[in-house]
C-alpha cells in the first residue's frame, strides 16, 4: 500500500470513528470507554475506565487528572472529560495496547509563562492552562497518522509538531496548524 493510500484510509477511519462516536446506536453499544496514559516526564501510568454504562466515572477521571498534572510544580486541575473522550477515540482507533504518551497535559500559568519565554509556539492563553488541551503521541503510530486521525474527528484544535514528535489536541474551536 502506498503512503498516500495509507493516509487516505487513516482519514476515512477517523471520519468513520467521529461519525460513529456521535450516533445514538454507538453510544448505547459502547458502554465502557477506557483510556491508558503514561506521563513522559514522571513515568506514571494509569488505565482508567472513564465511561461505564454511559456514566462518567469520577474516581477514574481523578486518576487521569493526576497523571495529566503539571509535572513542574505538581499542580493539577479537572481536565475536560471531552478531551479524554477524544484521546480514548484515538487510542481505540489505532488499537494500541501501549499507553498513550502525555508530553504536556495541564499547565499552570507559571509553567506556561516559563515555556513561552524559552520555547517557540506556546500560546499566551493556552488551553493547557484550562485543562482543555494535551500534547500526545502513540507508540507505533506516526505523528502524521495521529494528526490525520485527530483532524478527521472535527473536534477542537489539532497542532502538528513533527520535529518534536507529538500532536496537540484540544476542546476549543475546530482549527489546525
Amino acid at each position: 500500500m502506498q503512503r498516500r493510500d495509507f493516509l487516505h484510509r487513516g482519514v476515512q477511519w477517523g471520519m468513520a470513528l467521529a461519525l460513529a462516536a456521535n450516533s445514538p446506536l454507538s453510544v448505547a453499544a459502547r458502554r465502557d470507554t477506557t483510556l491508558t496514559l503514561m506521563n513522559t516526564h514522571t513515568g506514571e501510568q494509569v488505565k482508567a475506565t472513564i465511561l461505564s454504562n454511559g456514566q462518567l466515572q469520577a474516581s477514574e477521571l481523578a486518576a487521569l487528572n493526576r497523571v495529566m498534572r503539571d509535572h513542574r510544580n505538581n499542580q493539577q486541575m479537572a481536565i475536560d472529560p471531552d478531551l479524554y473522550q477524544q484521546m480514548a477515540a484515538l487510542q481505540q482507533l489505532f488499537g494500541k495496547s501501549a499507553p498513550m504518551e502525555i508530553i504536556s497535559g495541564y499547565r499552570s500559568p507559571e509553567s506556561n509563562a516559563i515555556l513561552r519565554a524559552t520555547t517557540s509556539g506556546v500560546a499566551q492563553k493556552s488551553l493547557h492552562m484550562e485543562g482543555k488541551a494535551v500534547d500526545i503521541r502513540i507508540p507505533g503510530v506516526s505523528t502524521r497518522q495521529l494528526q490525520q486521525a485527530a483532524l478527521a474527528m472535527h473536534k477542537g484544535g489539532v497542532g502538528y509538531y513533527p520535529d518534536s514528535g507529538f500532536v496537540h489536541i484540544d476542546t476549543g474551536k475546530v482549527r489546525h496548524w
